[in-house]
């Protein structure tokens, strides 16, 4: 079959921001007396918005509200200072977003980044295609797999469900596919492993970004 649309993932699948997202975190635990984590351990921290990472990040003797609300706090004041410099591309997205915009495919980025930073990495990093819609989550809002804003795309771009690839590196991303009705592709260079991606509803992996082209 071949899909009319995708909708993207951002951290971990066109951008990777592992490093500064780490770094943020870890001098936040610093500020507060507590034991940062090695870079690699933010693979399975980050997927699930900014709360639930302060949350896996914390002792789990000091996963209280309070304790939670302080380190998300820390972590945003220096993450506004360091985001840009600790963000780049991944390896071949910028062909594969070329080549999506020569064949007119509709493009949208869906991301549990909190909306701004989503607004604001797709300006500075990704300025250079059009992207229909770009959503982020906002306070008190739903975030993936709640396949809300997915479907919402959906509509926007005039496309059934069914004819739209989902691209993402994480489980959750998988589990929004799933729950949308979209292809469920995973991004094999991002976060997590392929055998995590299949496990969660993955129906194709794919090993570099211009692989992708062949769905369409």
């Amino acid at each position: 079959m071949k899909y009319k649309a995708v909708l993207f993932d951002l951290d971990g699948t066109l951008v990777d921001s592992l490093k500064g997202i780490a770094d943020s975190t870890n001098e936040a635990l610093r500020q507060m007396g507590l034991v940062p984590h090695a870079v690699d351990a933010y693979r399975y921290f980050v997927g699930d918005g900014i709360e639930i990472l302060a949350r896996r990040a914390l002792p789990e003797n000091r996963r209280d509200q309070p304790t939670i609300s302080m380190l998300v706090t820390l972590i945003d004041a220096d993450y506004a200072m360091r985001w840009e410099d600790s963000t780049t591309c991944f390896s071949g997205i910028p062909e594969l977003l070329d080549a999506l915009a020569v064949q007119h495919i509709p493009m949208c980025v869906l991301s549990n980044k909190r909306h701004e930073y989503a607004l604001l990495t797709v300006a500075r990093l990704l300025s250079r295609w059009k992207f229909r819609a770009v959503a982020g989550t906002v306070p008190g809002g739903p975030r993936k797999p709640d396949p809300n804003a997915a479907l919402q795309m959906a509509s926007l771009l005039d496309v059934p469900p069914q004819e739209i690839v989902f691209l993402g590196d994480s489980d959750v991303d998988m589990k929004t596919a799933l729950a949308a009705g979209m292809h469920g592709v995973g991004a094999r260079w991002g976060y997590r492993t392929a055998t995590e991606l299949l496990a969660s509803g993955a129906t194709t992996i794919l090993n570099t970004p211009c692989d992708l082209l062949g769905l369409f």
